[in-house]
């Protein structure tokens, strides 16, 4: 770390500590009556000096995930960048990692560090240190106080950007670190540790960081990868995910000065009898991506590589199926059909299996209260295009653009942003059936999923040269990932459901199957 970006940590560590002075230690202390234990969390592994540990230290992780919470790093924004990886890198170090590095890249940097007590295993973690952009407006609670709210059927929960996706369930994984530690045992297995800071725009430049030649050489001792998550249901159940789509995130422009015809700025709507419109221009050019529904890509060659769904594959689906609540999942969405009006499990089995091209935002001319009489000169379409296996970023990428073109859309600008390959691991490798095994020690019931709709660059690890299995492992509950009121649990009143401290727990009992399963 230089003395520049020691000086902003400073600086920032000036304003928490101000901060927490002004709150008090009544905040940090909420809830703290509620911190039962889930019934088999409280009796498996025979861990209580680790358990008494993480209790110990509870108002310390809360504190450290609120403190992250205040300091947004936002890719998108260009926002807080080198204090983000600098305050990741003093994360880590805190935790016990050594040789901790900030790695620059084409972008803006990564972090990486390790943990070598000489076991047999080791372990990938993989952290983020960036989130999503936000609107204060649209939140009902300030989305950098990380202030304590109550979440009927959960218990009280901590709300942030960045509380759930991924602060709150990274800093729950350094709390078991601190807890083993604290409580004087020795960690069973090695760790690796690499972040991004650049997740939220698609990791444009993580390979930069995976494959250089020291942090390549760590990874590749790995058993495996996973993010750590928390995506507990009411019920208590986890998904253990087999895999997950890939993504492309890309504009695609319409403008009067590349396409010669058209204004090259905005003009009075007056003038559109004679005069062509860029907009309408993009909206030609995405009505020929899709069929008109919108729900099906219509991209030449868009699914010659696609593998169908497997039987066993559908099968774990289906059999989710029965385990899900569709009320309540409709309920969460805000809709009152999936498409074609199909049945719970073939929308859920659609759900994995089909790549989808989605219009993020539409941006033209004036959007304003009132109208403003223009035709605009410019108009932006935002997509992201979610890939199966085999399809691939730069298969993808190739179509989308040869397909404009053989449609005469040669002017339309398409402006790559991020995406990544999607994700595979197999159902017998010990990073699975370490998920498995923990789960089922703790008394949760986990569902394997044959495939995540969501995206993740864990096809940096899964494919060569790294070649390690790569998935999601964690207990608790959050929601609100990239919308307003973002929160993650602190303190459950679910019996099922677990807090902070049963939380760290599993990832602390994590470590110690992974050391000892065959």
């Amino acid at each position: 770390m230089d003395r520049n970006e020691r000086s902003r940590l400073g600086d920032f560590a000036t304003a928490i500590q101000r901060r927490d002075i002004i709150r008090g230690a009544a905040m940090l202390g909420a809830g703290a009556a509620l911190m039962r234990p889930m019934p088999m969390i409280a009796q498996a592994g025979g861990m209580a000096e680790v358990r008494k540990a993480a209790l110990a230290g509870r108002d310390a992780s809360l504190k450290r995930i609120r403190d992250w919470i205040a300091l947004p790093s936002i890719a998108a924004e260009n926002r807080n960048m080198p204090e983000g990886a600098a305050y990741m890198a003093e994360l880590a170090r805190d935790a016990g990692f050594a040789n901790v590095e900030i790695v620059p890249t084409d972008g803006h940097p990564g972090v990486f560090g390790t943990i070598d007590v000489g076991a047999k295993r080791t372990l990938g973690i993989y952290f983020m240190y960036d989130v999503k952009q936000f609107d204060p407006a649209e939140w009902s609670s300030p989305p950098l106080e990380g202030r304590m709210v109550e979440r009927p059927g959960f218990g009280t929960a901590i709300m942030g950007r960045g509380a759930t996706n991924q602060k709150g369930p990274e800093a729950t994984f350094l709390a078991a670190l601190h807890a083993i530690r604290a409580a004087g045992r020795k960690l069973p297995v090695n760790i690796v540790l690499i972040c991004e800071g650049e997740e939220e725009i698609g990791s444009p430049n993580f390979r930069q960081i995976a494959t250089k030649p020291n942090i390549l050489a760590a990874l590749r001792k790995c058993e495996g990868i996973f993010i750590p998550a928390g995506w507990q249901d009411k019920n208590g159940n986890v998904s253990v995910n087999l895999g997950s789509k890939g993504i492309i995130e890309l504009e695609l422009v319409a403008s009067g000065e590349r396409w010669g015809r058209g204004p090259k700025g905005d003009v009075h709507s007056s003038l559109k009898a004679m005069i062509d419109s860029p907009a309408w221009r993009l909206v030609a050019a995405l009505n020929s991506l899709v069929t008109p529904d919108g729900n099906t890509p219509l991209i030449d060659g868009w699914f010659e590589n696609v593998r169908p769904l497997t039987a066993r594959e559908k099968s774990l689906i289906v059999e989710a199926a029965k385990l899900g609540d569709e009320a309540q999942q409709k309920a969460v969405l805000g809709v009152t059909h999936w498409i074609d009006n199909l049945p719970y499990p073939d929308a859920l089995v659609r759900l994995a299996q089909e790549p989808t091209v989605n219009i993020e935002g539409l941006v033209a001319g004036y959007t304003g209260p009132g109208g403003k009489t223009v035709l605009p000169g410019r108009a932006v379409a935002k997509l992201d295009l979610r890939l199966v296996p085999n399809q691939t970023r730069a298969e993808a990428e190739k179509k989308l653009r040869a397909h404009l073109d053989k449609r005469g859309f040669t002017d339309i600008e398409m402006n790559v942003s991020g995406g990544y390959d999607p994700t595979e691991a197999s159902e017998t490798s010990r990073l699975i059936q370490t998920e498995l095994a923990t789960y089922k020690k703790l008394g949760v019931q986990a569902n394997l999923n044959a495939r995540l709709a969501g995206s993740w660059p864990g096809a940096t690890f899964t494919a060569p040269p790294v070649s390690i299995p790569a998935g999601h492992f964690g207990l608790g509950h959050g929601s609100g990932a990239h919308a307003p009121d973002e929160y993650y649990l602190i303190d459950s009143t679910n019996p099922k459901v677990a807090g902070l401290v049963d939380a760290t727990m599993g990832y602390a009992e994590f470590l110690y199957t992974l050391a000892a399963i065959k």
